[in-house]
């Protein structure tokens, strides 16, 4: 068995501090004075914020922007997010708790109206392949706008819960569609997958949907791809999920009256380094030539898009080792904080920080203009975050930063291997 590591970062060089905004610097050489070796998570709501703002005006009215929870659950960067965004997409009870609190502190003079019949639905929808009774449960009783069934069974499920309770649930059934006019890094139809309902199958589950009671089918969740650069391809995405639902709803005799085209926004990781980020004005443009019929919600589900560049993960290099003609910067952290360039196998990018404070007495071992890998404090080799970048100088004491780790940071990350202190989260 081989393990995976992140690609060589070759021949890159590691970014300039002077990269890093000012704030996050002086807050992290604040962090570096404590007692404890550094390794956290900052990150700026007002960054997110300008995100979310930015694409809310740049679509047509008609659409919906609901902010992906697990993209970051930190609550600071949920609050900042929740003026600006029209809902939220969750995938468990915490997540659902947790967009429920954002919108009473939104609006606390409205109280959630529940599952009630006929009562408003909740800004909040839901997905993943394995919803449990609990969650579903509690999805209900919420009253949310839509719980995205994944097969026949969770429509039967929702079914008993909601006559149970003596309301009505809104469902939208989770497509996978035998083929799809997107590209993106991470593919979630098109192909065999645990996710949705497989295209030929759907007119079947619907029919049997529409004689089971306390269901209110509304509509169609198709989120099939993920990280796509291409503003073009993304509307043109979104024109064919409102098409083809429409088209589904009409021959099956489904009232339409939601289309969930879910997430797929990428981000350029390497745009520091010339790739060409996601052009939203582009986008907006595309998206508003798209005509849904009249009373038509079509909901966008944004998660990494809104939060990647509002966060950064710091860990201090705790020793710097030589090893047969290799250098390696050990952090006081790892994949147990942030698991992402590793799993994702990216080249995710750093800055080297400098530290002056060190115990006067105690070697300093150090890399200067050399390559470096960047490793973690756990006993796996698959522990190594950053592979062979070229760094001026890094330093046992120093920081390592890593930009772009807004999302699927900390909410991604093995906390428990080993059993070391998680990261802290700082909210600038």
């Amino acid at each position: 068995m081989s393990i995976v590591l992140p690609p060589s970062a070759a021949p890159r060089s590691a970014y300039p501090p002077d990269l890093l905004p000012a704030r996050v610097r002086r807050r992290l050489l604040e962090l570096a004075e404590g007692p404890e070796p550094v390794s956290a998570y900052l990150y700026d709501g007002e960054v997110a914020a300008g995100r979310a703002r930015a694409l809310r005006e740049a679509l047509p009215r008609w659409a919906s922007v609901h902010y992906a929870v697990k993209a970051n659950s930190f609550p600071g960067v949920v609050r900042a997010l929740t003026p600006y965004v029209d809902g939220f997409e969750v995938a468990s009870r915490a997540e659902l708790e947790l967009a429920l609190a954002a919108l009473r502190e939104k609006a606390p003079e409205e109280d959630p109206p529940g599952g009630a019949p006929g009562g408003a639905p909740v800004p909040v929808v839901a997905a993943g392949p394995a919803k449990s009774v609990p969650v579903l449960t509690a999805l209900v009783r919420a009253g949310v706008e839509a719980i995205n069934a994944e097969s026949a069974l969770e429509l039967h499920r929702i079914s008993r819960i909601a006559v149970a309770e003596g309301t009505t649930a809104r469902v939208a059934l989770r497509v996978n569609p035998a083929d799809i006019p997107v590209t993106g890094s991470l593919r979630m139809g098109g192909e065999p997958s645990q996710f949705g309902v497989p295209e030929p199958d759907v007119p079947a589950v619907l029919a049997e949907a529409l004689r089971l009671p306390g269901l209110d089918v509304t509509g169609f969740h198709i989120h099939a791809a993920s990280n796509n650069l291409d503003a073009d391809s993304q509307a043109a995405y979104l024109r064919w999920c409102v098409e083809w639902s429409v088209r589904t709803a009409r021959e099956t005799g489904i009232e339409l009256r939601h289309v969930d085209v879910g997430g797929g926004i990428g981000v350029a990781f390497e745009e520091l380094s010339g790739e060409e980020p996601f052009d939203v004005a582009r986008f907006g443009e595309l998206a508003g030539r798209v005509e849904p019929p009249p009373g038509v919600r079509v909901v966008l589900e944004p998660g990494r898009f809104l939060v990647a560049d509002c966060g950064w993960y710091a860990a201090e290099v705790t020793d710097v080792k030589h090893s047969y003609g290799s250098a390696f910067a050990v952090l006081r952290g790892g994949i147990n904080h942030f698991q992402l360039p590793t799993s994702w196998e990216l080249v995710h990018n750093v800055a080297v920080l400098p530290v002056e404070r060190w115990p006067e007495g105690l070697p300093r071992p150090e890399a200067v203009d050399a390559r470096v890998t960047v490793v973690g404090e756990l006993c796996t080799p698959e522990d190594t975050l950053l592979r062979d970048v070229r760094v001026d100088r890094v330093r046992a004491g120093d920081l390592v930063v890593f930009p772009y780790a807004g999302s699927y940071g900390w909410e991604f990350a093995m906390h428990s291997f080993l059993g070391h202190p998680v990261a802290e989260r700082h909210l600038l």
